[in-house]
């Protein structure tokens, strides 16, 4: 009797704690983010200006979805595509976690939301390449304090009133738009007609249940196998291993072409890259779940007959306690480029996904913002919540050292593009002793680096000598 008492106040606190959450991370504050007009502004490749030819007289611009003032020069453009990108947010009234009673991620998922808007953008440039721009980017509504507090105190009456008597919450999932039909008299409607059906099949597998392929579920029960439980921290180079499982695990056919490898201890193997491209994808053929329009894949998903497309996934520490200001401008040349899908890191304990930069701010899409359950598995659930009007920005000092680099590389003809155009950016400045990561030949297996290691141990991007003393710190450790 005492246990089963003890494990209702337990249940009860996990309840309260959940719905404190869920309501701080609801309320959301208006705010705009300056922009420089006289410095470039790079997003996961591509570069905007924001200055106008004949604009000499304003330097700073405030950015925000309604301010129309703000459209000078291709600023226009820099917003439809940061609007395009996935944005995947705590959660709540979900269906219980693996293992769990927690039916929210508020408060602890921030670092598997950012590891999955990586993984989005990846799998956007694998199905829609980098030009695609979703059609709806410009019409969303920025994010507003008014709004959200009345809704915010709705939900917490519920919830209160929900763990008092055992029972969920009532849901305020919104109802989904109605679209007109699209007429698909000509190629280019067809073309935005499938692409927008890849867009809306994409999404799905991050959807927040457990049949979802790459959602939050799937996501903390590969943690479970590597000692992680729904509610704890989760550090970047673990995110990059349960991203990488979940990948290979995915059974819908229409992730069938892409696998995913993450580096050892900071280094990255090029004949384990190439197999992993060359590889015949072991699986069943079909799935329960939204499917993938294979027959209809775009051109810019295209693969060998045998090939699949990578996700390299790079654990890194750039530094000891902070950020090493050396680093700087290697993490600026790696978001310039084409195929770079990010980094996941953030500020200690709070994590972000990190998409650009304009001088010596990072720009970043925040995961810390509460919103309801959607019903993926409708044909015509809402977008809107899936994508950010407004951007974020930090300074690169505030930048926490521990982190994940991202690349999408499409084929093994691709990969060696990239590890031969990495190598060169890799090349360590006067004042760097070391690279933040190298690419070397041959396989992990011929260096016996990991030898001796348990799968779960070699989450560590660094390999420990147990004759050295060490400290831990995050995922990492620092010798």
């Amino acid at each position: 009797m005492e246990n089963k008492g003890s494990d209702e106040v337990e249940t009860l606190k996990t309840k309260f704690l959940s719905v404190w959450h869920n309501v701080k991370y609801s309320w959301a504050l208006k705010s705009k983010t300056s922009f420089s007009r006289n410095s470039p502004v790079f997003l996961l490749g591509k570069c905007y200006h924001f200055k106008a030819e004949d604009d000499e007289s304003v330097t700073e611009a405030c950015y925000d979805a309604s301010d129309e003032d703000s459209v000078t020069g291709n600023a226009e453009a820099f917003r439809k595509d940061f609007a395009s990108r996935v944005w995947l947010t705590y959660r709540e009234e979900l269906p219980p976690l693996p293992s769990s009673p927690l039916t929210s991620d508020c408060g602890w998922g921030c670092m598997l939301r950012a590891g999955q808007m990586m993984l989005a953008q990846a799998l956007t440039l694998h199905f829609l390449g980098r030009d695609w721009t979703w059609s709806e980017a410009m019409s969303l509504q920025p994010l507003d304090a008014e709004t959200w507090t009345a809704t915010a105190a709705r939900r917490l009456v519920a919830s209160l009133e929900a763990s008092l008597q055992g029972s969920p919450g009532a849901s305020d999932q919104a109802s989904p738009p109605t679209h007109q039909a699209h007429a698909r008299g000509s190629a280019e409607e067809a073309d935005a007609h499938l692409k927008e059906m890849y867009h809306r099949t994409l999404v799905s597998w991050f959807g927040d249940s457990p049949s979802a392929e790459l959602g939050l579920h799937r996501l903390v029960g590969t943690g479970l196998t590597m000692g992680k439980q729904a509610g704890d921290w989760y550090g970047p180079a673990v995110v990059a291993h349960i991203l990488k499982k979940a990948v290979e695990e995915a059974m819908d056919p229409g992730l069938a072409g892409v696998t995913a490898y993450v580096s050892q201890d900071c280094t990255v193997y090029s004949a384990d890259v190439i197999d992993s491209h060359e590889a015949p994808r072991a699986g069943p053929s079909s799935a329960e779940g939204p499917a993938s329009p294979q027959s209809e894949r775009p051109v810019s998903a295209s693969l060998p007959p045998d090939g699949r497309a990578v996700i390299i996934l790079i654990p890194v520490r750039l530094g000891g306690e902070k950020t090493n200001p050396d680093y700087f401008n290697l993490a600026k040349s790696i978001l310039s480029l084409e195929y770079c899908i990010g980094i996941i890191g953030g500020k200690p304990k709070q994590a972000c996904y990190f998409v650009g930069f304009q001088d010596d701010s990072l720009i970043y899409m925040d995961p810390h913002y509460c919103q309801s359950f959607v019903d993926v598995s409708t044909s015509d659930f809402p977008l809107q919540s899936y994508h950010c009007p407004s951007p974020k920005k930090m300074p690169f000092s505030k930048m926490d050292p521990s982190c994940t680099i991202g690349f999408y590389s499409k084929s093994a003809q691709d990969y060696e593009r990239i590890s031969q155009e990495l190598s060169k950016v890799l090349q360590p400045s006067t004042k760097e002793k070391y690279p933040a990561f190298t690419f070397m030949q041959g396989h992990g297996r011929d260096y016996d680096l990991s030898a001796g290691l348990t799968p779960e141990k070699r989450e560590w991007p660094f390999i420990r000598d147990p004759r050295r003393t060490v400290t831990t710190t995050g995922d990492f450790v620092l010798l």
